[in-house]
């Protein structure tokens, strides 16, 4: 039952999780580890959200439009058996990003601010089980990281900063019971610090250094059989989002805050049953929860909070896998400030959403 439904597990992140917390666009999940021998996988998603909101302290009743834009996600990852209990794997994904542009001439007062922020990594990894089925994992991880942003309501700021290459960690431990295709993950990522060159212009001008860290995260996972052919599976994600913190001199001597911060954590939790119908096809369903969070929300991304769902199917053909899925999220509504009107609210942010598909291609070999 394993071999046949662990792709049937994967559905449930492939298009949701390029939606969770914070600038996070991948779970940085280990779970390619504990799949049956050697295989390659490629997969590309889109994410589609949809983002408005209305002014209330600052050009009052003016909408917004939407400042959310559609962007895709590629990943790569190889996983091979090395005998006596190791195995190993490299794994190539897109763990943080943004894609922010305001519309322009719309009265708003954020109206034509635009930001970006992309990241790519390549993480190897090795595990060894031991005669018990408890196995411990972990390795390292390569991350680049650059930022743009362009904000015309503070006297015409913008901010370019250079690609920086910088090393995290993995580490992690799990038991697994393969006659009920049980498992139990727990994985650390480790944070990871960038020391960018950033370039500003605007109220206060100049090129400085700047250091920055991707948040360490914590993920729990796991799958058990429940029935013949059928597994249930799920995650939670811890991310620690509260010290996360872009601060350009430039825009804090102007503004006295952060470009981009975060009050709180976030969790993100995962549930889902999978099922395979015959020796070719298997489907999943699964639903993600992000619990809301307390504060303001920042401009650059005026959600708190999010709920979701992901249906999707494998087909086996052979040594090939392909799986597709589709979600739907719920963004939760958020309220923004100004340093210039803090604490009050400076727009309103609600009903809004998101979609996502995925598409992953696995050989086995």
């Amino acid at each position: 039952m394993k071999k046949a439904l662990t792709g049937a597990a994967a559905i449930g992140v492939l298009a949701s999780g390029a939606m969770a917390g914070g600038v996070e666009r991948t779970t940085q999940s280990a779970s390619i580890l504990f799949e049956q021998g050697d295989l390659v996988e490629l997969s590309v998603g889109v994410v589609d959200p949809s983002v408005s909101g209305t002014g209330v302290a600052v050009t009052t009743g003016v909408a917004s439009g939407d400042m959310s834009e559609r962007y895709f996600q590629t990943g790569l990852a190889y996983k091979q058996d090395l005998g006596t209990g190791l195995s190993a794997a490299l794994i190539f994904d897109q763990p943080f990003g943004a894609d922010v542009a305001y519309p322009s001439g719309t009265g708003y007062f954020a109206a034509g601010s635009t930001a970006t922020l992309n990241s790519k990594a390549l993480t190897g990894l090795i595990k060894y089980t031991t005669d018990s089925n408890v196995s411990v994992f972990g390795g390292l991880r390569y991350q680049t990281l650059e930022a743009a942003a362009s904000l015309p309501f503070v006297a015409g700021y913008t901010a370019s900063s250079d690609n920086d290459g910088s090393f995290g960690y993995v580490a992690g431990v799990a038991y697994e019971r393969p006659d009920i295709a049980l498992r139990v993950a727990l994985t650390y990522n480790s944070a990871i610090q960038h020391d960018w060159t950033i370039v500003e212009t605007g109220p206060v001008p100049g090129t400085n250094s700047l250091s920055t860290e991707t948040p360490q995260s914590l993920n729990l996972e796991f799958q058990t059989g429940i029935a013949k052919d059928t597994l249930l599976f799920g995650s939670a994600r811890w991310v620690d989002w509260s010290e996360f913190d872009i601060s350009p001199p430039g825009y804090v001597a102007a503004t006295t805050v952060p470009l981009v911060s975060y009050s709180s954590d976030t969790i993100t939790y995962t549930l889902g049953v999978g099922r395979r119908f015959n020796e070719n096809w298997s489907g999943a369903i699964s639903v993600m929860h992000e619990p809301r969070v307390s504060g303001f929300s920042s401009n650059l991304k005026p959600t708190n909070g999010k709920s979701g769902v992901t249906i999707g199917a494998t087909y086996k053909q052979g040594n090939m896998e392909i799986t597709g899925g589709v979600s739907h999220v719920w963004l939760g509504d958020a309220d923004t400030t100004l340093a210039s009107i803090s604490p009050a609210t400076a727009a309103s942010f609600s009903d809004n959403s998101a979609w996502g598909a995925g598409l992953k291609v696995r050989f086995r070999f």
